[in-house]
């Protein structure tokens, strides 16, 4: 096995990838790797990578090939890229595709090249009850045996076309109802080309990744002005759904009557209509059914976006199995889901057919350049007592809620003076205390949706530059000119909160594009464990954080 110690990266056996931080090459070959491999470890100077299946398939489904992924490899590996890993590498990527979903006629068929494989599946009882004469497909079961044939490591490319949906014309403006001159920006167009893909059958379903900041919005719109069909878009919560309207209504010329609300206030059905997922996923009991459910048959839509796909509840994800016809299109900063359901997400929304790393949106100017600060606090005695006779749920509550945390944030605070600043935190009662504190307003799920609008209006204004949230601005709050962001507390190990709370930030800035993101911990505790575990996905995508103690904070 030939040895070239010159170059950062060694492949192993077991699909991981060891990358050498100090290395010169060390950002070329973590940005040439992370199209399909994921991040596993980060400490200081050993970063490890690992090759699923899931990610070789999402390679092979934006158009990458077998030989491309070894001779990345090969390029920065200092040992030969084990033969064994070859092989496998090109067995799994040439799944994607082995079983295609085809339609001939008014029937959905599965086709292989290789009959064989289509002989073997037969076998599966859960396989064959979806299937009638041959291999047609039963008309219910285009979701579900897609779902079925990837848990048997078979990703199914589906080729069988969309409905049209009905019409409705959209036209993007020169320039915004406000006077702005608008246009998508390359990236954008490439994303909304990749989805179309001139529509044919290899485009219309799949998930675009941007970072937060890149014009994920504008880039739904622009698939809706391609298609020019009635739409349903589902995102987070009201706030985003008015984002959303305001968003079309400024950037296309389409009648407001045409754009309807459907939320805990409002619920209209029009040809474009903006929906929560809570609204969808409400019922009355456990036991009863989802009323508003209905609302994926309530017009002959042509597209549903999925806006933060990453957090699409079960639910939706069942209904959606149904709906295979519908042209659909997640939108998201982030693959990771906490429930591990990457595979629905592949299977249901559809493979990943576009991604922009966040260092090279930065690079470029599209985004904020971000410096990442992890600053770590010590415990006060009576506190470190009652956390070591504590539970480890109640370990990381108490290292998250340790009150010297607000002599950081008043330091920080005074740092950046002329900065609009979001203070963001998990525990209420946490926030609660820092505002009274502080003298600074709040927002929580505990305030009407009409307050915290003001609230956001006032802070994009400039009539407030302080602004303390939970967990409901962690996604889709449009705050452009926040350039600070100090993390109190957050949901244990999250990476997509970790991705979305730096992304509050990451909005272009007109004067100085930089933007600062800090990260409060109690030393030597769960809440230490947890963060860098949180931190896994903002590395991997080129963000070093800097470890400060809070001795050396001035």
């Amino acid at each position: 096995m030939s040895y070239r110690p010159d170059l950062p990266m060694i492949v192993q056996s077991d699909r991981t990838i060891l990358l050498e931080t100090q290395h010169p090459q060390f950002a070329e070959a973590r940005q040439a790797i992370s199209g399909f491999c994921e991040l596993l470890k980060s400490p200081e100077y050993i970063h490890t990578y690992r090759m699923t299946p899931l990610s070789l398939w999402n390679a092979a489904a934006s158009g990458m090939q077998p030989h491309e992924v070894t001779d990345i490899l090969g390029a920065y590996s200092k040992y030969s890229v084990p033969p064994t890993i070859v092989k496998e590498i090109d067995e799994t990527m040439r799944k994607y595709g082995l079983i295609r979903l085809e339609r001939r006629g008014d029937d959905l068929v599965l086709h292989s090249d290789d009959p064989l494989v289509l002989t073997e599946l037969a076998g599966y009882k859960s396989i064959a009850a979806l299937l009638e004469d041959g291999y047609v497909l039963k008309s219910y079961a285009r979701g579900l045996i897609k779902q079925e044939l990837i848990r048997l490591g078979l990703p199914v490319q589906d080729l069988a076309g969309y409905s049209q949906g009905e019409s409705c014309p959209v036209s993007l403006r020169a320039n915004s109802a406000v006077g702005k001159p608008f246009a998508l920006r390359p990236y954008q167009q490439e994303a909304v080309d990749a989805f179309y893909r001139g529509g044919s059958a290899l485009g219309g379903s799949g998930v675009l990744v941007l970072p937060c900041g890149a014009g994920k919005t504008v880039i739904g719109i622009g698939a809706i002005s391609q298609l020019q069909t009635a739409t349903l878009i589902l995102t987070t919560n009201t706030t985003s759904v008015r984002q959303w309207i305001a968003e079309l209504l400024d950037k296309t010329d389409l009648d407001p009557e045409l754009v309807g609300e459907y939320t805990g206030d409002h619920k209209e059905v029009k040809p474009i209509t903006v929906a929560t997922y809570q609204i969808l996923t409400y019922r009355p009991t456990s036991l009863d059914e989802f009323p508003h459910m209905k609302l994926f048959s309530e017009r002959d839509w042509g597209l549903i976006i999925y806006d933060e796909v990453h957090l699409l509840p079960a639910p939706v994800f069942r209904v959606t199995s149904g709906i295979q016809a519908t042209r659909r299109l997640g939108l998201t900063a982030t693959l990771v889901r906490e429930d591990g359901r990457e595979e629905d997400v592949f299977t249901l929304i559809g493979p990943k057919k576009y991604e922009v790393p966040w260092k090279a949106m930065e690079d470029a100017g599209w985004i904020a350049e971000a410096r990442c600060r992890e600053i770590r606090l010590p415990f006060e005695p009576k506190w470190r007592e009652a956390y070591a006779h504590a539970t480890a749920r109640q370990k990381f509550r108490i290292a998250a809620e340790n009150p010297k945390k607000l002599d950081v944030v008043k330091k920080l605070l005074e740092r950046h003076e002329g900065d609009r600043v979001l203070i963001i935190g998990q525990y209420v009662d946490q926030l609660e205390q820092m505002a009274t504190a502080l003298q600074l307003p709040l927002i929580t799920g505990k305030v009407p949706e009409k307050e915290r609008e003001t609230l956001y209006q006032q802070f994009k204004k400039g009539e407030i530059t302080r602004l303390i949230v939970s967990k409901v601005a962690n996604f889709a709050v449009d705050l452009p000119d926040a350039n600070v962001a100090i993390q109190i507390s957050g949901t244990f190990g999250s990476r997509q909160e970790e991705a979305q709370r730096l992304g509050r930030i990451l909005r272009p800035k007109t004067e100085n594009n930089t933007a600062h993101f800090y990260t409060l911990v109690t030393r030597d505790t769960r809440e230490q464990e947890f963060s860098l575990h949180r931190q896994l996905f903002l590395v991997e995508q080129g963000y070093p954080y800097e470890i400060i103690e809070n001795e050396m904070l001035v």
